[in-house]
């Protein structure tokens, strides 16, 4: 495994480019959107022509971050680029089929994650799996190197940020964390109206979720796994958007006999997306989930798995259980 770029490096290629384009994961969730933003607005204020690119565009739970008008998605047109950027993409693939076909001409990757899972697929990799989130290690870059971070830049890292952390509860969260947050908060960013439109300003559909999801979580290991199916038939009932999801699973992480949580989602393309936390540190979810071809971090990965929902579930569960009784 090739080591890290340093951040001098990192800074050095985006200084020499001219026309650059910043993308994350498909499905974007907070940390995503606020560092692709965050970083685009800085590098905009830098002069450069900076496209940023989302495959599956911004979740309508986020639309009121700074700069997500100008957020694209993949057309059939071929990008001219000297530079692209990955963040927060644990893969090469979940940049999205139509974006990874769009970058792959550019002549220089970037890839700054801080998923532990990462094969540091980029020319340059900055890989730091110590950091709670991927928005923590951009606002570092940019204080370090002294590029413009206007309150727009702080609102996007900001939003990265705490959603990542699970509003700085996760383990993850550490001293530089909160040192970030009181400097962004000492050059005026108003963190309370942040919190206010990200945790207190949901649809009623996702109010819908929740009650589905409290109705027909199922537990097993004597209450230590809890999970819930979502299947394809509620999110057309309850007309679901993207985004809906979004910090849900935390909801069962709540009940103190849990070890483990896991979410089941049905997908458009007969897979099921499968969202594992962890709330012991002697029980790593991304090994459970690299089983299945995913990964992430210990105490909170993915993977997708074959439907239908049930049976997905069942062979999940059953390989999670192994792992939560060894921790006896």
């Amino acid at each position: 495994m090739s080591a890290n770029a340093t951040t001098a490096e990192i800074v050095a290629a985006m200084r020499s480019a001219q026309r650059i384009a910043v993308v994350a994961h498909v499905r974007p969730d907070g940390d995503a959107v606020g560092s692709v933003l965050g970083l685009v607005l800085s590098l905009r204020a830098m002069g450069k022509e900076v496209i940023a690119l989302l495959e599956d565009g911004v979740p309508n739970n986020l639309a009121f971050m700074p700069g997500t008008d100008t957020v694209i998605q993949p057309g059939s047109a071929a990008l001219n680029v000297d530079l692209a950027i990955a963040l927060d993409t644990a893969t090469h693939e979940r940049i999205g089929e139509k974006c990874k076909a769009l970058l792959d001409t550019a002549p220089l990757l970037i890839n700054i994650d801080h998923h532990p899972t990462n094969p540091r697929y980029g020319q340059l990799n900055l890989i730091d799996s110590a950091s709670p989130a991927t928005g923590q290690i951009i606002y570092n870059i940019l204080s370090e190197h002294g590029l413009p971070m206007d309150d727009a830049v702080r609102q996007n890292l900001f939003i990265a940020i705490s959603t990542d952390t699970g509003s700085f509860q996760f383990s993850s969260t550490n001293a530089r964390t909160h040192r970030i947050v009181a400097e962004m908060i000492d050059a005026g960013l108003d963190t309370a109206r942040l919190a206010t439109l990200v945790y207190q300003s949901y649809p009623l559909r996702r109010l819908e979720l929740l009650r589905a999801m409290l109705n027909e979580m199922q537990f097993r290991a004597e209450g230590r796994i809890v999970s819930w199916q979502l299947t394809r038939q509620l999110m057309d009932q309850i007309n679901m958007n993207p985004g809906d999801t979004e910090g849900l699973i935390d909801t069962l992480r709540m009940i103190d006999s849990v070890v483990s949580c896991v979410i089941f989602e049905d997908t458009d393309h007969g897979k099921v997306r499968v969202s594992a936390r962890s709330k012991d540190a002697r029980l790593d979810v991304s090994k459970v989930c690299a089983q299945f071809g995913g990964g992430g971090h210990r105490m909170a990965s993915g993977a997708r798995l074959r439907g239908p929902i049930d049976a997905a579930a069942e062979i999940f569960l059953k390989a999670l259980e192994e792992d939560v009784r060894r921790i006896d």
